[in-house]
Order: structure tokens, then C-alpha cells, then sequence
């Protein structure tokens, strides 16, 4: 029996690409879902093949989180999970060329947006006395190529508050983990405005199924373990950084 069964989830950002493989995964495991994102058509038809709830909300909204927690309590009386997935490339641009409006969006959807999840389900599960949180962040966080920086630095704005927040949690019983992927089977890279790649490179990289039987994995750690941070890196990619 997974030791995930009847454990109550939210994933941002579920509607499609790693969310929605985070919260299929999470949905096999037994636990019962709840995803977010901007685009209701997109949220009800992804959450009815999932087999998870649909809550409309932009992560960035902090009124939209005291809602979707609102919802969660007053129907599951308990948060298990938390997986903040959502994010957005914006504009992968040298930085002379980034618009003040990109720089504002991508820090609020890659960054602000984590923060604000994080806050409250630590008050939640710091009541409990147990919990896991896991923020999906980038190997951008540690790794500098041109082009990426607003988005590096809101993805290693991610990696470092994670790390704090596990000092302040694991007192209370509760974990928090990094994920950090790279060059995935999703719609990033089209809808950052970058060069496709190569269907033979494209099979290679990880798939949002992959992702999501990681985070599965991470979820099933024994209680008493945690897991820092996990880089996850496709064999086809190259790794030279600056």
C-alpha cells in the first residue's frame, strides 16, 4: 500500500508540463489533489484526467492561497503535501534587452508566487506537526548562462529560501525539499520564445511522468528523513556552466 494514500495535496501550476505529471503521480500514489492555474478550460479538462480538484488561482495572488488553503481545510481538514510547481520563463533575453514588466512578472510567477504558498502552509503544517513541501525550482538556481539571468535569480531566490525554511520546519516535524530540474519534455521552451530541440534530444530529457515519480519518491521518504535538495539532470544536456 503507498504511504501516500488518503494524504491530502496541492500542486501549482498542475494544469500541464511537470504540475501535471507532479499531480498524476500524486494521484497514483493514492493521494487526493488539488491543482492550480490561470486558464479554468485548461484546470477543469487537466483536473478531470488527473482525477484531481481544480482550483482556479494565480500563484502570485496572495488572496488567491488564503482561498485555495481555505478550501483545502474546510474540505480535507489537513494539508500533507505542497508543491509549488508553477513558474514561466517570461523572456529569456540578455539583460539590457529585459522589460521592466518581465522582470516584475518573472519574479512574481518564479518567486513571489513560492513564497507566499510556503508561508502558509508552514503555519498549517507546523500546526500539524508533520507535513513535506516541495518547491520545484531550476538548475538556472545554480548554474549562470546567458540570457537567463532574471529568471536565474528568481530560481536561486527559491533554492536559498528553501533551505532556510527547513532550518525553521524540521523542529516542528515538517520537511522541505528543492527539486531542481533541467531541459524537460514541456512547453517551456516554446513559451519563452526559444530555439525547439531536436526531437531525438527532446525524447531524452525528462518527462513530466519522470518528475512526478520523483516527487512521489521524495513524498515516501521515511518521516524521519529529508531530502535537501535534488538536482535532476537528461544525459543529453550539457552541463559547462560559467
Amino acid at each position: 500500500m503507498s504511504l501516500l494514500r488518503n494524504q491530502i495535496a496541492i500542486v501549482t501550476g498542475g494544469s500541464r508540463g511537470f504540475g501535471a505529471g507532479i499531480a498524476q503521480a500524486l494521484v497514483n500514489a493514492g493521494a487526493r489533489v488539488w491543482i492550480t492555474g490561470r486558464s479554468k478550460a485548461t484546470l477543469e479538462a487537466a483536473a478531470e484526467r488527473i482525477g484531481a480538484s481544480a482550483f482556479v488561482a494565480d500563484a502570485a495572488d496572495p488572496a488567491a492561497w488564503d482561498r485555495l488553503t481555505s478550501e483545502v481545510m474546510s474540505q480535507a481538514g489537513r494539508l500533507d503535501i505542497l508543491v509549488n510547481n508553477a513558474g514561466e520563463g517570461v523572456e529569456i533575453c540578455p539583460a539590457s534587452e529585459q522589460t521592466d514588466a518581465a522582470i516584475v512578472r518573472s519574479i512574481a510567477s518564479n518567486l513571489t508566487g513560492t513564497l507566499l504558498g510556503c508561508s502558509r502552509a508552514a503555519a498549517i503544517m507546523q500546526k500539524q506537526g508533520s507535513g513535506l513541501i516541495v518547491n520545484i525550482g531550476s538548475a538556472c538556481s545554480t548554474h549562470a548562462w546567458p540570457g537567463w539571468s532574471v529568471y536565474s535569480a528568481a530560481k536561486a531566490g527559491v533554492l536559498q529560501f528553501t533551505r532556510c525554511l527547513l532550518t525553521e520546519l524540521r523542529p516542528h516535524g515538517v520537511r522541505v525539499t528543492s527539486v531542481l530540474p533541467s531541459w524537460g519534455q514541456t512547453d517551456f521552451t516554446a513559451s519563452a520564445n526559444l530555439p525547439p530541440r531536436a526531437p531525438e534530444v527532446l525524447e531524452k530529457c525528462i518527462s513530466p511522468a519522470d518528475l512526478g515519480n520523483l516527487i512521489v519518491d521524495v513524498a515516501q521518504m521515511p518521516a524521519h528523513l529529508v531530502t535537501e535538495e535534488i538536482k535532476l539532470w537528461p544525459m543529453v544536456q550539457p552541463m559547462a556552466q560559467l
